[in-house]
């Protein structure tokens, strides 16, 4: 079984936000910024090295203990952003790296661990719906590949045939626009509520 500490983790926060207006991952939720939910999930996790693509409207990722990358576009495609990341940690060794999304609050550490768990150096995505996801692992064997990926499509043609571990939709609810925010505000005081 592979041990975290032979895998990168990148934390994907590059992407402007249109759609929710700009300035998403400063956005608070539950009193802190909604990027850092997934960064201090991923922090609790001792992965040999912790990486943050993150653009001007970010939140300090290097306080929360992540190495920063700053891409050279302004508004990288996801594919850039990728290549950015993998890029950083290529040439150190690892077995693997971990891709996740920093506007996904509440995918929990077991998820992450049972990805691990089932890596052997091919992908193994979350399963969401019946469809093939970050958060998503990656073996050593594919980072030329995923340095040279173009377009906004991300990983998704590396993903087709991985091995998945299924996430609930609420799990894996990742937050693009203002009402995405607000529905997941009043699902948790719902739930706080029941």
């Amino acid at each position: 079984m592979t041990d975290p500490s032979e895998i990168a983790c990148i934390l994907l926060a590059a992407g402007e936000g249109r759609r929710f207006g700009g300035g998403k991952l400063l956005a608070p939720l539950d009193d802190r910024p909604l990027g850092l939910h997934a960064a201090d999930m991923l922090k609790a996790i001792p992965f040999g090295a912790h990486v943050a693509v993150a653009g001007p409207h970010a939140p300090d990722f290097a306080a929360a203990g992540f190495e920063v990358v700053t891409p050279e576009a302004t508004v990288p495609a996801l594919s850039a952003s990728i290549a950015e990341g993998v890029g950083a940690i290529a040439g150190r060794g690892f077995a693997g790296v971990l891709i996740a999304l920093a506007d996904m609050p509440h995918v929990p550490a077991a998820h992450l661990h049972t990805l691990i768990a089932k890596f052997e150096g091919e992908p193994v995505a979350t399963l969401v719906d019946g469809r093939p996801q970050p958060p998503a692992l990656f073996g050593a064997r594919h980072f030329v590949e995923l340095c040279g990926l173009s377009g906004d499509r991300g990983a998704q043609a590396l993903l087709r045939h991985a091995q998945t571990v299924e996430l609930s939709p609420a799990e894996a609810f990742d937050v693009d626009t203002q009402a995405d925010l607000e529905n997941l505000k009043s699902a948790k005081h719902r739930g706080k509520a029941s």
